[in-house]
């Protein structure tokens, strides 16, 4: 078997849900976090395979177990770990898991498939638009639509942040409901992105990230991934 090579800190207490990165960088500041030992420092780099990490004298695992999930997150429950206003959050529907974090966002009042990972490399990977995860959306509209609007959604429109358009748009059986391929996420875009051509979604909901499907999963419900 292979050593496994070395890596940050952080990123060693990340990938086996003790903390997020930023987390594990509180622990380390805190002097909880020992390496073969010795009371580590922020920045340090170990090498899984030879060095002994502990948190608090629990002895961390060398090998990375992750964990992820997949939730269809209802309406009114709001994208975060925490949250200062006492909202519900999509971590009050689950069950605690050290390290656990959504990938991207659903808006409060959007609905659907949302991941949740212990990996952080499998976060990045999702949620970046350079590796070309699409995201897939109904969108209900408070009108029907016609051929010239889906095109102009594909076509695109410009945003107060800059340029926005779907890959892909189509009618969703009905003629005000469209569904949408997006190559990325910035906050709000498919609500945006009708808004420019002139329409208001009364209902949006996430059916799929890349190959993963919402499926027949029950609105607020969860259920864990294979490898």
């Amino acid at each position: 078997m292979s050593a496994s090579p070395p890596e940050r800190l952080n990123r060693f207490l990340a990938r086996r849900g003790v903390a997020s990165r930023r987390g594990a960088d509180e622990l380390i500041a805190d002097g909880r976090v020992t390496v073969n030992g010795e009371v580590s420092r922020l920045g340090a780099v170990v090498a899984p395979s030879v060095d002994r990490v502990s948190v608090d004298g629990h002895r961390i695992p060398a090998r990375a177990v992750s964990v992820t999930i997949v939730l269809n997150k209802p309406v009114g429950v709001v994208t975060t770990r925490s949250d200062p206003y006492q909202r519900r959050t999509v971590m009050d529907l689950i069950e605690p898991v050290p390290g656990l974090v959504p990938v991207g966002r659903l808006d409060a009042d959007s609905r659907g498939l949302l991941v949740l990972t212990t990996d952080g490399d499998l976060a990045h990977a999702v949620s970046h638009p350079r590796h070309g995860v699409t995201k897939r959306y109904v969108a209900t509209l408070d009108r029907g639509v016609s051929a010239e609007h889906l095109e102009q959604l594909t076509a695109g429109v410009e945003l107060e942040d800059g340029p926005a358009r779907a890959i892909a748009a189509k009618r969703h059986g009905a003629d005000s409901v469209v569904e949408v391929v997006m190559a990325e996420g910035r906050k709000r875009e498919v609500r945006r992105l009708f808004a420019a051509i002139g329409f208001e979604v009364r209902d949006l909901v996430r059916i799929a990230v890349g190959p993963l499907e919402l499926g027949e999963l029950a609105d607020g419900e969860a259920r864990a991934l294979r490898p």
